[in-house]
């Protein structure tokens, strides 16, 4: 039984409203003001709401936009009930975010449909927030165990040989154990970070002070840490003769160590999955303020709907493909760059190319020559401030 939450102040109106929908089997609850309303909903969080627009106290778009602030109750349906038919009020009202509205006077047909027609949407986007749900519990569960005891195997393995045979064990075993044991615990150390980053992300996110800080900080690229990480990646995995870098100099607005971070997953991503022999193309240019930093690898790719799909935890094909990673390298990159104020693309045909662009806003000219100024002004202070030390002292 669906509830429904009916505001009007008009006790005719909302009576009548009331009696046809519990006719249908609905159960009802009726608020004659604005304010009454807004607290039955945050009460009773009901499954739709009809609210008369001019109402004393607080009106209805004062209603839908304290409910649409309110993560309780923001994903309500909720249909304005009019007496004006102005376009202005209908575009205040959608802009604000009602999903309907019912001019009266109204027939009960015409109330039926509409309340009929905002349910059945409901259920299938709660059906599609579902399956996303669902979808993400699966890529945990295939992921996570398999990332975490992986390099869990490892350490507990050789250190437990290292304590059983250390006897008879040669400098040489020693060593290729201690290798191991390293290796795993690095690959764990690396996993838990993007955890624990990519939640640091997400919070950040919902943070404009955290966002604007983000978004002050610049970095000239390419650094020689930037260019020294890409090459050694490669050497790492035997892949350097694969590896053709073209990069150009800008001044882009994010930190050092937040595009250090973007570049390590992408050149990481690009080198896991496509094979040996095949090239990696990393180039980089500035367009009209833009700075564009492209990623190119001729691997397994991914289709249209994977890209659409691309989320934390997120695996593709994890069944057909052994590969290392949670999936959360190429989603904490493309956060970081939203973050940011840029965007990152994916292009790609299966089993061909993928491309990974990474698009970030350049420091303007304008900017420059004020943070230039602003430097000078500074130093001229604190050439001042050491002056009129120097002379106190005299």
């Amino acid at each position: 039984m669906n509830k429904i939450l009916v505001i009007e102040d008009d006790i005719n109106v909302r009576q009548n409203i009331l009696d046809l929908l519990d006719a249908e089997d609905f159960k009802v609850i009726g608020a004659e003001n604005g304010l009454l309303g807004l607290q039955l909903a945050q009460e009773e969080i009901p499954d739709l709401i009809l609210c008369d627009v001019m109402m004393p106290e607080l009106d209805g778009h004062g209603v839908l936009k304290a409910l649409r602030q309110n993560p309780l109750t923001a994903m309500i349906p909720l249909i304005f009930l009019t007496a004006k038919s102005d376009n202005t009020d209908f575009r205040q009202g959608m802009e604000l975010g009602a999903d309907d509205y019912i001019i009266k006077p109204f027939r009960r047909a015409e109330l039926l449909a509409a309340i009929t027609c905002r349910l059945e949407k409901q259920i299938a986007i709660n059906q599609q927030s579902q399956k996303k749900l669902d979808d993400l519990r699966n890529s945990i569960t295939l992921s996570l165990p398999h990332e975490m005891r992986t390099p869990l195997n490892g350490i507990l393995g050789f250190s437990q040989l290292l304590m059983e045979e250390s006897d008879s064990l040669n400098s040489e075993a020693i060593r290729e154990m201690a290798e191991g044991i390293y290796k795993s615990g690095e690959r764990l150390f690396k996993l838990i970070q993007n955890f624990l980053l990519y939640a640091e992300i997400e919070i950040m996110a919902t943070e404009p002070q955290q966002i604007k800080l983000l978004q002050s900080q610049q970095t000239f690229f390419p650094t020689s840490a930037l260019t020294n990480l890409i090459i050694e990646k490669a050497k790492k995995v035997g892949r350097e003769a694969d590896l053709q870098v073209d990069l150009h100099g800008c001044h882009i607005k994010i930190s050092p160590t937040k595009i250090y971070k973007i570049i390590e997953e992408l050149i990481d991503n690009a080198l896991k999955f496509s094979p040996q022999g095949t090239p990696i193309l990393v180039t980089s240019k500035s367009v009209n303020n833009t700075f564009n930093l492209c990623f190119t690898d001729s691997g397994r790719g991914m289709t249209v709907e994977q890209i659409v799909e691309l989320g934390a935890y997120q695996q593709f094909e994890r069944k057909l493909y052994e590969q290392e990673g949670s999936g959360l390298g190429l989603i904490i990159a493309k956060r970081l760059v939203e973050l940011h104020g840029g965007t990152l693309k994916i292009q790609s045909q299966p089993k061909e190319k993928t491309i990974v662009q990474v698009m970030l806003p350049c420091i303007t000219q304008e900017e420059s020559i004020c943070e230039d100024n602003s430097y000078r002004s500074k130093l001229s202070i604190g050439n001042e401030t050491r002056a009129s030390n120097d002379l106190s002292k005299k």
